[in-house]
């Protein structure tokens, strides 16, 4: 089997996983996996991600560049960010889910997560007994910008493989596909748990 259809059948797969979990309604969310030549497989635009197939998962190059006539996610450079700035990052995984998308809006430029043992399941991570920072950005239909203003900040505060964007939904990466689908599950165990402090 081909990096290609490898890695699409693994995303495939992580997409049906987070559609049963409510994560991705509607045609929301979108995935990717580097791969080994470094291009990206990337979800097409507007597709179901519970009823993905590998059809729906197209290559772009290393800058987000269609390499068929097919229109990959409007994100798609979103993706390309977190490839350029992580190197261990091989899969991206962004769902919308209700936790994060409520939690981002009670929320203002960062999410400060802290004293979960669940904290221990980001790289990194090795006790309890800390805190980690989620940044928090603004929705922005322009794409080009948002990938700037994401990439100027993670540079300076990004504790865990992860960000909200208000309203929207969260982004998280892993090097591989089950450690990504670990960092979403993650992220929405401790997105609960902030609400319900919250009274949500």
């Amino acid at each position: 089997m081909s990096d290609l259809a490898e890695r699409a059948a693994e995303l495939v797969d992580a997409g049906r996983q987070l559609y049963a979990r409510e994560m991705v309604p509607a045609t929301s969310g979108n995935f990717s996996a580097r791969l080994d030549d470094g291009t990206i497989a990337m979800t097409v635009s507007g597709r179901h991600k519970g009823r993905l197939s590998i059809a729906d998962i197209m290559r772009v190059d290393a800058e987000g560049n269609p390499l068929d006539d097919r229109r990959p996610s409007a994100e798609t450079l979103l993706h390309v960010q977190i490839y350029s700035r992580f190197a261990q990052a091989r899969v991206i995984l962004h769902p919308h889910s209700v936790n994060a998308t409520v939690l981002s809006l009670m929320s203002h430029d960062e999410l400060i997560l802290q004293d979960y043992e669940l904290l221990k399941a980001f790289p990194g991570v090795a006790t309890h007994d800390c805190s980690v920072r989620v940044p928090v950005f603004a929705n922005d239909q322009d794409i080009a910008r948002l990938a700037a203003q994401v990439d100027a900040t993670l540079s300076e505060r990004c504790d865990a493989p992860g960000y909200l964007i208000r309203g929207h939904g969260f982004y998280t990466w892993g090097a591989s596909v089950e450690d990504a689908l670990r960092h979403v599950e993650a992220f929405e165990f401790l997105f609960n748990c902030e609400l319900r402090l919250r009274g949500k």
